[in-house]
């Protein structure tokens, strides 16, 4: 038998069932559990922790728009401020089909996007898997296999969309690239790969350009078709939300990853007026803001439970804006807490808590179910825990965990208002108000997180914050990379094209 340093054990039957054994006193009913005065005396040190005044945040919001202008004004910074070479808003009168693939993290997505103008659109689509061999494999096969992928899509879409006429005179269909890997662009329709991420790692790929080597795939499978745009999805997401809400200035993600990108001035990216772009014009600025305070660590709020996930992570003092607020580290930042509770003899005594005790086990999903349970017992909670972790919990605990979890998610969504701030105290954007396309996993899931990125606004902007409005953003990898590759194929029909 295997006693646990917390007095509790299993033993393996002989039929491989697993007994749990709890150690009790004699004259012990329940197993010994944190009283409702405890759990609310611990609450208070966690809040103290967690909470962010609107002081703080305005700090903050002044640290993360210096760092912003830092990385407009040299190359090379920790938010790096990346050109994207797309220009200005779309019109509203972009119209055609177009094709749009997108490499994503698990599936290949290719997509007929026929734009028809007034911020309408129609979209057909197919997704592919992607294998674990594929993805580790030679780089020139992967872009082979999204080629093969588009030809099938092509062979079979077109025909049934009355698509077939626009490739019968020889004309080729405008492609846009969305590939939201980093990359440094000195023109929209080329990207020199500076390293994989997601989980990638395909051979001969980092250091070239892949719009060359996506191309070359394209011409082997002779596709009719012209690659002309090279994205990032948040430049996507930007393009494609203002398309139907003219409003839009800023689009953000908060998934299992963060970013943001707004339009810029020409004019206001010194580190690229060598180039002799016209200074009038307007650029979009990926900011890949997931950096922000990386390294120095002078400005964000991290508790000691942030500087382990930190520590402990693939990539140790990068992302610090990230670790913060993303939905692949909350569970863990709360998992950290109830750990150190349980080492402290507060919780689960008496229990067998291995289950806890790993990394990451404990998903960022479960913070939103534990907000959002409706009942008086909070037996969502009573669930998540006998189910996943096999601990028995009291109504004070589940209160304070449901408590913690709020705390949290909503720290998250206050640092992500700070972000949305900087851009538009930058911008100017407070008088006339704007609005903020945002998607990803814990905008879209977590319950409350865009009302607590308002109540931040307003904190910081005072009642003037309620006029920075966010909304769901539209699908910025499909529709948005389609729409910035009929805007590119203007560009160039009005020779405006920049070719360095």
């Amino acid at each position: 038998m295997v006693i646990s340093r917390r007095g509790s054990g299993s033993l393996t039957l002989a039929s491989g069932q697993t007994l749990t054994i709890h150690t009790r006193t004699q004259d012990e009913e329940d197993l010994p559990h944190a009283t409702k005065k405890t759990m609310a005396d611990h609450l208070r040190k966690y809040e103290m922790l967690f909470t962010l005044t609107p002081q703080r945040m305005r700090m903050i919001v002044e640290a993360f728009k210096e760092t912003l202008e830092l990385g407009l004004e040299k190359p090379e910074q920790i938010v790096p401020m990346i050109p994207t070479f797309v220009f200005g808003w779309p019109t509203g009168e972009e119209q055609g089909d177009y094709l749009a693939v997108d490499l994503g993290g698990t599936n290949l997505r290719v997509c007929l996007v026929t734009v028809q103008g007034d911020g309408k659109f129609e979209i057909t689509q197919s997704k592919y898997r992607l294998t674990e061999e594929q993805k580790h494999g030679s780089g020139q096969e992967l872009f082979d296999f999204c080629a093969e992928c588009l030809k099938t899509f092509v062979d079979t879409s077109l025909a049934d969309s009355g698509g077939a006429a626009t490739l019968k005179d020889g004309r080729k269909l405008p492609l846009g690239f969305t590939f939201s890997y980093p990359c440094t662009q000195d023109r929209i329709d080329q990207g020199i790969l500076i390293r994989w991420t997601k989980g990638f790692g395909a051979t001969n790929t980092e250091g070239q350009d892949v719009a060359a080597m996506f191309r070359s795939s394209l011409e082997k499978y002779q596709l009719p078709v012209e690659l002309t745009a090279l994205i990032n999805d948040t430049t996507g997401t930007l393009i494609a939300s203002n398309y139907v809400n003219s409003q839009t200035r800023i689009a953000c993600i908060f998934g299992t990853g963060c970013n943001a990108a707004y339009m810029e001035h020409v004019k206001d990216i010194p580190k690229i007026a060598n180039l002799g772009i016209d200074e009038s014009a307007d650029m979009a600025i990926n900011c890949e803001w997931g950096a922000f305070d990386s390294f120095e660590h002078e400005h964000l709020p991290r508790t000691k439970y942030d500087i382990i996930v930190d520590e402990t992570s693939n990539k140790p003092g990068e992302q610090a804006f990230e670790k913060l607020i993303s939905g692949r580290y909350l569970g863990e930042i709360l998992r950290l807490v109830i750990c150190e509770l349980i080492d402290e003899g507060v919780l689960f005594l008496g229990q067998n808590t291995y289950k806890l005790e790993k990394p990451y086990v404990f998903d960022t999903a479960f913070l939103s179910l534990m907000e959002s349970d409706p009942t008086d017992e909070l037996l969502m909670i009573i669930g998540i825990f006998t189910h996943f972790f096999a601990v028995e919990t009291t109504l004070a605990e589940r209160q304070f965990f449901r408590a913690l979890a709020k705390l949290i998610g909503r720290r998250a969504a206050r640092l992500s208002a700070c972000g949305i701030a900087a851009i538009v105290s930058k911008m100017g954007y407070l008088d006339e108000g704007c609005s903020v396309g945002a998607d990803g996993s814990l905008y879209n899931k977590y319950p409350g997180f865009a009302d607590r990125i308002h109540e931040g606004l307003v904190d910081i902007f005072g009642e003037r914050g309620r006029k920075i409005i966010t909304h769901h953003a539209e699908d910025g990898s499909g529709v948005g990379s389609a729409i910035i590759a009929a805007m590119t194929k203007k560009r160039k029909e009005a020779g405006l094209y920049v070719n360095l």
